[in-house]
């Protein structure tokens, strides 16, 4: 029988596997590199680092290593000789880029990210005493500038639920797919709309992660820890309206076949992709100028959740930030509105003078 938790164990040995299966287009020493970062980092993790260093080692064949033929050529000795010029000529390099016959580009976030990784690799062969000098550690990183927030207003969440439940405004096509899906797809909206969970969150739920008697329910948070959240009444019912189509449903494999709660139209438990589709689809007609996406329901969540409560640390342990000043950074501009509401609360004059 599956175990509630096996979505993120198959997940994890699916990262494992293309870890692996990328370290042997890597230069040999990366491996050491791997492995002592193993105990601190996810497998999600690991591999974005094995994704940056080969668009990084690929970099230094074409531009510094042109004598070379192939990436696993690189050796340490090479390692040293990367300047922090070099570095810097690798993050403008970044902003239109070819690898493997397409045309790529980074913005200064993905640029920022692959820095670090560059950084953290030259960091440990330079603390083991395996290269001499530490190049990257000179260079800046890239300044990034904050993202607009974006989300959606109160109207536009009533009218998200109603396009979901209705099918208004949906292509003749997809009507056809929406007589199956719009129980399922508003429960999904739901529960972004009434709990704020990531995407990864919501995928990796079982039927069993929840309880209707206190409303509550088990999630896998970033990375790994688990944590009991709480939902509305009105979020219960889309989930036991979805839960009891299911039960009618004679194609509906047993719990200890396919334990997730949300099941694609294959009849197995949806994908990211799927998820993030059906939010694109749904928003585009309430909304086509606003590019909303489930981490976009997170913040209409969160932001909801503030103006409600005020308390930025509620804010902050819902939605399962480490740092509260994450969560500070995101909202901020709530608490502007916040300053600005009260301004003419305080009188200088009596109102009878």
């Amino acid at each position: 029988m599956k175990k509630s938790g096996d979505y993120y164990q198959e997940r994890n040995l699916r990262n494992l596997d293309k870890i692996y299966e990328l370290l042997d287009e890597l230069p040999y020493f990366c491996e050491d590199f791997f492995r002592s970062v193993e105990q601190r980092t996810s497998t999600l993790t690991r591999l974005n680092y094995c994704y940056d260093l080969r668009i990084f080692f690929d970099f230094l064949l074409k531009k510094k290593f042109r004598a070379l033929s192939d990436v696993r050529e690189i050796t340490l000795e090479h390692l040293e000789q990367v300047t922090d010029t070099d570095i810097e000529i690798f993050l403008s390099y970044l902003s239109h880029y070819s690898y493997q016959g397409k045309e790529l580009s980074c913005d200064e976030r993905a640029k920022a990210r692959k820095l670090s990784t560059i950084r953290s690799l030259f960091k440990y062969f330079f603390n083991k005493g395996l290269i001499k000098v530490n190049n990257p550690s000179k260079v800046s990183t890239p300044k990034l500038h904050e993202k607009e927030i974006i989300r959606l207003e109160k109207n536009e969440v009533s009218e998200l639920l109603d396009t979901a439940e209705l099918g208004k405004g949906l292509s003749r096509h997809m009507e056809g797919y929406h007589a199956r899906t719009k129980i399922r797809d508003l429960a999904i909206l739901s529960l972004f709309l009434g709990t704020g969970i990531r995407i990864s969150e919501l995928v990796g739920l079982n039927e069993e992660s929840l309880d209707f008697s206190t409303n509550s329910f088990l999630v896998t948070r970033k990375g790994g820890n688990k944590a009991i959240l709480y939902f509305s009444e009105e979020v219960a019912d889309a989930l036991i309206a979805y839960i009891e189509e299911k039960k009618g449903d004679p194609r509906v494999p047993s719990s200890d076949k396919e334990p997730a709660l949300f099941l694609s139209l294959q009849y197995k438990r949806i994908t990211v992709r799927a998820v993030e589709n059906l939010v694109k689809k749904y928003a585009s007609i309430v909304t086509p100028l606003k590019h909303i996406t489930p981490h976009k329901l997170r913040s209409t969540y969160g932001t909801a959740l503030y103006r409600e409560t005020g308390d930025i640390y509620i804010v902050a342990d819902v939605l399962g930030h480490r740092d509260v000043n994450t969560t500070r950074k995101h909202y901020a501009a709530i608490t502007e509105d916040n300053r600005k509401s009260v301004a003419e609360r305080v009188r200088l004059h009596r109102e009878d003078e």
